[in-house]
This record gives C-alpha cells, structure tokens and sequence, in this order.
C-alpha cells in the first residue's frame, strides 16, 4: 500500500476550502430528477448534464474532487474527450462510485445491503487507468420500528470495509459512506445514537480488515432529526449534536470528514456545515468538508432544465453553491449571502 500517495491525493482534495462535488447519482435516481424537472431520460442528456458541470469554468476553485457515475466514464464531451480527462484538466481529481446500488436485506423486512464486491479488483484496476485516484461506496441505514438491527449494520459496514481494504490495495482512495437517513420522524438524539452505533462498529470492522485509516475519507451524515418529525433542531444544535457524536466515535487518524448534505437543503447543509467549523473546527482532529450532491446541483438542475439556452446561468448557481460550500468549509458562510446574486 502506498500510503503517502493515498495521504497525498486527501490532502489535495480539501485544501484551502475545497470539497467534493458528488455528481454520481446512478441512472434512476438520475432520471428521476430529470423527470421532475421535465427533461428527457436519455443517456444523451445525462451526457449534456455531466458535460455542464465539469465543464463550468472555475469549480475548481471551490471543489477539490468529482465522484463520477460509471456511465459517466464512458461518455465524452462535444469534442471527443473523455470526460475524466476534461475533469482533470480543470484541476479537479477524478472519483468513481463502485458500489452498484442496494438491495433489500434478505430476511430483514425495510433493510438494505449494498452490492458491488464481486469484480471489484479488476474494475478498480481499470479505473486507476483512467487516472481515478479515489472511490465512493455507500451504505445506507435507516431508522424505523425495531430498525436498523444489528445484522443489518454488521452486514453493511464489513463490506465498507472490504471495499476499503481493496482500494487501498490498489492506491486508491477510499470513500467510506455509512449513511443513516434522515427519512422518518425520529429525533435527533436518535440519529444521534444509530449514527454512533453504526460508526463504532464501521471503525471496529475497518481495524478487522486492516485498513489504514490515515488512507481514507469518511463520508457520513449529520446529526440531524428526521424529515418527518414536527421538531427540527437550531443549527447550533445539530452542529453541537454532530461533533459531539464524531468525537465519540471516529478515530483521530482520520484526516477527514467530508459531510452528505443527505437531502437537507442547500442552505441548511452549508448552515449546519458552517456552524460545525466555525464553532468546533480548533477542538477537532479532522478536516470536516463536505461532499454534496443536491446541495450543489440542484439550482442548477433546475434551471437548466435541458435546455441548451440555460447552460450559462446554469453553470453560474452551479459555482455559486460550490462556493457557498466552500465557505462553509472555512466557516466563513454567512445566511445574508443567499440572498445576493
């Protein structure tokens, strides 16, 4: 294993207040969000989206690192690039999802396990060819009655951590996902009790597996309470909730932490992002970032709307957030800048 090289490539991703943009949505969850905003669930116009977005001038001011969909590998840019190449000559280091989405535990009514070992080797070969230099598996928990059970999260993070192991072997790194979603009405003490129970064992397991944890990025959820709960916490709270429970269980030789925005809002994910660096940031032994999917793209999905017209003011709330995010990482995000241009 090279270690520096893992080392070095984490370093790369977060400095000066940089995180990673998560434009690896699979083809449904794609397609649906196309769907919503009326635009044809085609390949083509997957294509013209990624192309949008990796080819808005100056994201890398803001985002360190991509996570590609595999089909997104696969395609090219109007003249002939691929569009890994085009992303790293915009100065931003190329990811790939290699988890092939969940399905449901069998045995286990409600739950889900991931898939994706089998073949993971070879197409991590294959990826790291392409000059990908590191990877995103997610695992999902969810909170409900009698879940999640303990096999359900045994299950999910010991293949986090095979997965981990794998592309450490490889020189790549690891994208370490465990998600618990916000989904249901549950409170925030909760989330805050599945989310250290799950982390705790993922740790246990990444140790098992003898996975350097210097080598990788964890990717997880805030604590925050459900969608569906009538009481939603003030941003101090879920900022105080979410360090408190980190510190609990993640190990100081983590180097970072790179937060989902798991379906908040853009401006309640830069909040709360904001609030956990500006109040804790000296007290804690890990770079907290961000690695949001929606919080970034979705103002621009939404006025993009497959429009060729629209690019430009697109690519515009697309670096806009990006930025936004970026100062939240620094914890410098202000509420007032939402309302400016």
């Amino acid at each position: 294993m090279e270690i520096q090289l893992l080392k070095d490539t984490i370093e790369e991703l977060f400095s000066n207040g940089k995180g990673i943009l998560a434009m690896d949505e699979s083809t449904p969850t794609c397609d649906k969000r196309f769907e919503a905003n009326g635009i044809p669930q085609t390949p083509e116009m997957r294509r013209k989206y990624r192309q949008l977005i990796i080819k808005t001038e100056g994201l890398s001011d803001s985002i360190g690192g991509a996570i590609l969909y595999e089909e997104t590998l696969q395609q090219q840019t109007d003249d002939g690039e691929p569009m890994a190449t085009a992303l790293l000559k915009s100065g931003i280091i190329a990811g790939v999802k290699v988890d092939q989405g969940t399905k449901l535990l069998a045995g286990f009514e409600n739950e889900k396990i991931t898939e994706g070992l089998d073949g993971l080797q070879q197409r991590l070969i294959s990826y790291k060819g392409m000059g990908i230099r590191f990877a995103k598996w997610r695992a999902i928990i969810t909170i409900g009655d009698g879940i999640p059970t303990d096999a359900c999260i045994y299950a999910n993070v010991q293949d986090l951590a095979r997965y981990a192991a794998i592309c450490q072997q490889e020189g790549i790194v690891p994208i370490v996902e465990p998600e618990v979603l916000m989904d249901g009405n549950h409170s925030i003490q909760k989330c805050y009790e599945v989310t250290e129970k799950v982390l705790k064992s993922l740790f246990h397991h990444l140790y098992l597996f003898k996975v350097n944890l210097e080598g990788i990025i964890l990717k997880p959820n805030m604590i925050v309470a459900g969608t569906e709960n009538k009481h939603q916490n003030t941003v101090d709270e879920v900022a105080q909730a979410t360090v408190k429970c980190f510190l609990s269980a993640v190990p100081a030789s983590v180097p970072a932490i790179a937060f989902l925005s798991g379906g908040q809002s853009p401006e309640k994910a830069a909040a709360h992002l904001n609030a956990i660096n500006k109040n804790f940031k000296n007290h804690l032994p890990w770079k907290i970032s961000f690695s949001f999917a929606r919080a970034i793209q979705q103002p621009a999905l939404e006025a993009w709307k497959g429009n060729e017209d629209n690019v430009a003011e697109a690519q515009k709330l697309l670096y806009r957030r990006a930025k936004i995010a970026s100062a939240a990482h620094l914890g410098t995000y202000k509420p007032e800048i939402e309302k400016s241009n």
